[in-house]
């Protein structure tokens, strides 16, 4: 395909609440650069967040094409490319590491110096950047479907927050917060770590859906509520293991660390609002050894591993994704998710 004064339809950001579906220019490709054909693009909470504020102050600046959760096809590619098909079904990360930086030589490369993002899914076509088609794009094996393969990138992150979190089999984690991350957290636990799970959410039918993903108990996290009895109850008095913070709010972030036993981990995984600050009991911390903890993006030997778990059946977009609606309807499909909490994910089809 030449992609030379072609045109596509795509959503750009602008700002606050602000997007519009546009027809623009297919991006032109450099020499490692591959363009993708958009299958499927899922929504999830970074998205929603983005759509609120305006702009992610790491990953987006309006005004700007949208959306990094994505499966397609190739119909381009650079003349650099190696190693891919014009035709072949791939997954591409929304980063890549420099593989340079000093940390990416102690193998943290969520935290490369120059880790390069890349937005634009919500659109007919995307341009995979050389970075990103090199390190962390992969192609789909032929039994996983489009919208199982987009489900990756979140379940590399989830992937890198339990293992951060050094969760054993056996272990009890209890997770707060039940939205498509709060989920991911409770079927990977349990199904691929073999994990006990406490599932910790506001409403009934969150709760019924954890345990259909396989929650072996379940807490209500009404307003007024306590929690930390329930938790203690289930945990023979101690508290859990490992807890798992999905919702990114500060109280909650203090709750998660009253459910931990001596010893236990916590990680905050759901990051707050700028600016906002937390107080940890210093004696608690101290004298019960607590280890507080958070996990950020992922790698691309998450990437791989998620897919591979994607592959195994253990994850599918089914239990994900309620929702198909086509790219016309995003900013619909945006303010309905930003006004109704404990809803999954929606699979866009441009």
């Amino acid at each position: 395909m030449s992609v030379k004064n072609k045109r596509m339809t795509a959503a750009v950001l602008y700002g606050k609440e602000q997007l519009r579906i546009e027809t623009v220019d297919v991006p032109e490709l450099g020499a490692g650069d591959v363009l993708v054909r958009v299958r499927a693009a899922l929504t999830c909470g970074t998205d929603v967040k983005v759509f609120r504020r305006g702009y992610h102050a790491r990953m987006i600046q309006p005004p700007a094409l949208f959306g990094h959760e994505l499966s397609g096809d190739i119909v381009a590619m650079g003349p650099e490319v190696k190693g891919f098909e014009v035709g072949q079904r791939v997954v591409a990360a929304n980063s890549a590491p420099c593989g340079e930086c000093f940390y990416c030589r102690r193998g943290q490369e969520n935290l490369c110096d120059d880790l390069l993002f890349n937005n634009g899914a919500y659109a007919e076509y995307i341009r995979i950047p050389a970075r990103i088609a090199k390190r962390n794009m992969l192609r789909i094996p032929d039994h996983v479907t489009y919208q199982d393969a987009a489900l990756v990138e979140p379940l590399a992150c989830v992937m890198r927050g339990l293992e951060e979190s050094g969760v054993r089999p056996g272990d009890t984690v209890a997770i707060i917060g039940l939205g498509p991350i709060g989920m991911m957290f409770v079927r990977m636990a349990k199904a691929v770590y073999q994990a006990r799970v406490i599932a910790i959410g506001r409403r009934q039918t969150q709760l019924d859906r954890a345990a259909r993903m396989g929650a072996d108990e379940l807490v209500l996290n009404e307003a007024g509520t306590d929690v930390v009895t329930p938790v203690r109850k289930l945990t023979g008095g101690r508290g859990a293991d490992v807890v798992i913070e999905a919702v990114g709010l500060p109280e909650v972030w203090q709750l998660a660390v009253k459910l931990l036993r001596r010893g236990g981990v916590v990680n905050f995984f759901g990051g707050c609002p700028s600016g906002t600050e937390v107080g940890v009991d210093t004696h608690l911390l101290h004298y019960s050894e607590l280890t507080l903890k958070a996990s950020f993006h992922h790698t691309p030997a998450l990437i791989r591993k998620a897919l591979e778990v994607v592959s195994r059946g253990s994850i599918s977009a089914k239990d994900f994704v309620n929702r198909v609606e086509p790219l016309a309807n995003l900013r619909q499909v945006l303010e309905h998710l930003m006004s109704h909490n404990g809803h999954l994910k929606t699979a866009i089809i441009p």
